[in-house]
């Protein structure tokens, strides 16, 4: 019987380099898409799937992320803070370990949005989340259904969700829509300091534990500042 996890991880880190010049003075999470700042888009996510508590991390202009979220009850939030080192997507998930526990947990980038479908996503990821044969589950998005991505995809997926990695040179049906559940087992033995978080994707890969779950309704990549307008037209469209 899978347990919900009651604990995520929202990295918030990152420098937001490809949304200047709004990123100059604030943090890309605190960037608002349709009234909101793209992180309360994430953690409203996360409480309405049953999230009680959310480590942020944060690195740059970090004061103001730690100012927004001091209040915020549901989730609560508990700052992983990395103001005075760089460690990278995967660096930044070892370091918060001891604050997200033992168990399963979600794992959601600050800048991840999407317009549901019948169930809430991230549920779905909690239903199918079998412990004793994944370490990793992926929420992916089709690419061709996307918003705001332009890529060759991340990973074709089987019939059983099993996920294979793109190849130098080939086009996959499906993007890594930026949420996920993850054991902290898989990051026994994990280097210490700046690492990236696809090591850790590759390793579970490499042991038949890495599984997806198509993501229903429409995933949005907000990357650039035009980005915004694609999402926001998105969203007031599906609100009509």
């Amino acid at each position: 019987m899978p347990v919900k996890p009651h604990s995520a991880m929202v990295l918030a880190a990152g420098l937001g380099l490809r949304m200047r010049p709004l990123t100059e003075t604030m943090p890309k999470p605190l960037v608002p898409v349709a009234g909101r700042p793209l992180l309360d888009h994430v953690l409203d996510r996360l409480g309405e799937a049953g999230v009680t508590k959310a480590v942020v991390n944060v690195h740059y202009l970090p004061d103001q992320i730690i100012a927004h979220t001091a209040t915020r009850a549901h989730p609560r939030v508990i700052i992983s803070d990395e103001r005075d080192q760089v460690l990278g997507t995967g660096g930044g998930v070892v370091k918060a370990l001891p604050l997200l526990g033992p168990e399963p947990f979600f794992h959601v980038n600050s800048d991840t949005m999407w317009i549901e479908g019948v169930r809430q996503n991230l549920s779905r990821l909690a239903d199918a989340f079998d412990p004793d044969t994944m370490d990793i589950m992926l929420l992916m998005a089709p690419t061709a259904t996307s918003i705001g991505y332009s890529g060759r995809g991340d990973y074709s997926m089987l019939a059983d969700g099993t996920l294979r990695k793109r190849r130098e040179h080939q086009v996959v049906p499906f993007v890594y829509a930026g949420a996920a559940i993850i054991s902290p087992a898989i990051f026994d033995g994990a280097p210490g300091g700046e690492f990236s978080l696809t090591k850790v994707f590759d390793k579970a890969n490499e042991q038949n534990r890495l599984y997806g779950l198509r993501l229903e309704g429409v995933w949005m990549h907000v990357g650039s500042p035009d980005a915004i307008t694609a999402a926001e037209e998105a969203l007031l469209e599906s609100a009509a």
